[in-house]
């Protein structure tokens, strides 16, 4: 089992930045992708970005490019997510998610989720 811990959430103005944390604790050793989701009240879960373990490569969903950096410390098992320029939009729970596939999307691909941290940013 693989249990995922994300921090660093909270009230922000918009155009200010924060930056969220996933500690990965378990059996990590079969992770190859970790991911940011995120869900807004009344919608479906969305995918905002993932990074590769091994390589560091990223991925990044158009809404969130240039705005939003995600990184990691393998020495850590931990996952970062920088998030700049933050507007109204970005409100939402934010989640952590690791799978043992190749980078991907779907909500559906991955198989370990956090319990979410609240992001808002006020107009």
């Amino acid at each position: 089992q693989v249990q995922l811990v994300e921090s660093g959430g909270g009230l922000v103005q918009a155009g200010g930045s924060l930056r969220l944390s996933c500690a990965a604790s378990g059996r990590t050793f079969n992770l190859y992708t970790m991911g940011w989701f995120r869900q807004a009240p009344g919608k479906e879960r969305e995918f905002v970005c993932a990074i590769s373990w091994s390589t560091g490569s990223t991925y990044y969903a158009d809404s969130v490019k240039g705005r939003f950096t995600m990184s990691r410390n393998n020495a850590k098992n931990t996952v970062y997510l920088q998030m700049n320029s933050l507007k109204p939009e970005a409100t939402a729970t934010y989640y952590c998610a690791a799978t043992s596939r190749p980078i991907a999307t779907p909500p559906s691909d991955y198989d370990y989720w956090g319990q979410g941290t609240q992001v808002t940013v006020s107009s």
